[in-house]
């Protein structure tokens, strides 16, 4: 397991100067978006996915992509997967991110499940989120990179849902303890999505907080960290406190947080053989 850090964590940094934050903090990826300062161009990416690739890597100067978070229109409402009359657009655009990807070697590309739209029940976003995915995961490379974050305000919410998804599609998750454990599932419940993510987010959360500062969220990273372990989970766990204008995430020290998390991991995996961080 290797650490990333968040573009979006720092909105007022460019891209450049998130990389050289993270070569700053010893920690040698980034997960990259379409937010802030650091944003790439998802019009460009969509015209030029091998040009873009090439400027990524030029502008993170040695410094590894670690996931892409690719969003289909400008809010989580837009053009979401839940959304009936999206699919066309979004298959067309996602063929052209997943290009990005292969021609950037960026492991893993992150989207989100929709939310429950005006005249929706639950189910209803479900069974055309559901069609969509399935249609997705037929694209070139789908079944390699492509991944899904539940959160909350989603249709994708309780750990159950989760499960029911992934055995209909087979589709991977960004496993984001955060988001559960606000909405009250205990941490052991969340272990059991373990062994189906392909990206992880670390930040500190309690019930009815989707984040804390570190000393006073209820999440055992140690435990975390084992779960992961023991499920074989080997790729990015990336750093992701924020300052949003989102669920109370405006008052923690950004960059205390993730010190402090990284911190956390580095002791952890220094008394685990198996696990050492890499770069």
């Amino acid at each position: 397991m290797r650490l990333s850090v968040t573009s979006w964590s720092f909105p007022q940094l460019t891209l450049t100067e998130v990389a050289g934050l993270a070569r700053t903090l010893g920690i040698g990826a980034v997960d990259v978006g379409y937010f802030y300062r650091s944003a790439l161009s998802r019009d460009a990416i969509l015209q030029d996915p091998e040009g873009e690739a090439r400027r990524l890597h030029a502008t993170l100067g040695g410094i590894r992509p670690a996931n892409l978070y690719h969003l289909f229109g400008r809010t989580l409402a837009e053009r979401n997967l839940a959304q009936p009359g999206t699919l066309k657009a979004n298959l067309h655009d996602l063929h052209s991110v997943l290009l990005f990807a292969e021609a950037a070697d960026i492991p893993t590309v992150f989207i989100l499940p929709g939310i429950v739209n005006p005249g929706q029940s639950r189910r209803d976003a479900a069974q055309i989120a559901t069609e969509a995915l399935q249609a997705m995961l037929e694209l070139p490379g789908a079944r390699q990179r492509l991944c899904l974050e539940p959160h909350v305000h989603s249709w994708l919410e309780s750990p159950d849902l989760v499960h029911r998804l992934i055995e209909t599609t087979g589709m991977r998750i960004v496993l984001d303890p955060a988001h559960f454990l606000c909405l009250g599932y205990p941490q052991a419940e969340i272990d059991n999505l373990a062994p189906h993510a392909a990206h992880v987010h670390l930040r500190q959360a309690r019930p009815g907080a989707l984040q804390a500062k570190f000393a006073e969220g209820t999440i055992n990273f140690p435990a975390l960290f084992g779960t992961l372990r023991e499920a074989g989970y080997d790729g990015y766990l990336a750093l992701e406190a924020v300052h949003q204008d989102y669920m109370g995430t405006l008052h923690e020290d950004v960059l205390t947080e993730t010190v402090r998390m990284r911190d956390a991991f580095r002791s952890w995996s220094a008394q685990d053989g198996a696990g050492a961080e890499g770069a």
